[in-house]
């Protein structure tokens, strides 16, 4: 499975970008939201995080291998989870994408069905099954910042470290990260899990001053 691609982005459309590597050109179908982050690359080095999955009806013995791309790890695993929702798929999520996943996964956990029947395909039954599934796994992608760069994977070290690692990758500065983290433990909880202090960062964030 190819899980990422890098080459000179040599064209790029509403729904998909070409990747030139070597003598070869991949189309890797990109959402909305990553096309316009792209929009900056156009013959210059790319890195993409991507999926592959095979699209087509068996019965009918045409299956055609796609490339899925995206600019870090975390928009891909947010993808992936969209994906799950029963009535959603590859390409409804492809669709559905025309902003950036933060701002969706915001919409997500604060269960704002509203805003997500909004988005192209996603009617109003769909985004109460999103809300459903996906509320309580939304915290780190709602604290996502637009990046241009594949983010670095967390290191196996404390809850804090771990923490602190994930939002670096996820956009913040170090100081705005440990600001973060020192906040959330300051208000005398304890966190069993990194999950856990996201998502009180999450909500300290969202938090009335």
């Amino acid at each position: 499975m190819i899980t990422r691609i890098c080459g000179t982005l040599q064209s790029l459309g509403e729904d998909a970008a070409i990747v030139r590597i070597g003598a070869f050109d991949y189309e890797v179908l990109v959402p909305k939201a990553v096309a316009r982050q792209l929009q900056a690359h156009l013959q210059r080095e790319v890195a993409l995080e991507t999926i592959e999955y095979i699209e087509g009806n068996p019965q009918k013995g045409r299956l055609t291998p796609r490339l899925v791309g995206f600019m870090n790890a975390a928009e891909r695993e947010f993808f992936e989870l969209f994906c799950s929702v029963d009535g959603v798929g590859v390409r409804k999520a492809l669709r559905a994408m025309v902003r950036p996943v933060q701002e969706i996964a915001e919409a997500i956990a604060e269960r704002d069905v509203k805003a997500l029947a909004t988005l192209p395909g996603i009617g109003p039954a769909v985004a109460e099954r999103v809300v459903a599934k996906l509320r309580r796994k939304m915290a780190k992608f709602a604290l996502l910042v637009a990046r241009e760069v594949p983010a670095e994977t967390a290191t196996e070290r404390s809850i804090l470290d771990d923490a602190f690692d994930a939002l670096v990758a996820l956009g913040h500065s170090p100081a705005d990260a440990r600001q973060k983290i020192n906040q959330a433990v300051g208000a005398g909880k304890t966190f069993k899990s990194v999950e856990d202090l996201l998502l009180e960062i999450y909500h300290q964030q969202h938090r009335p001053h």
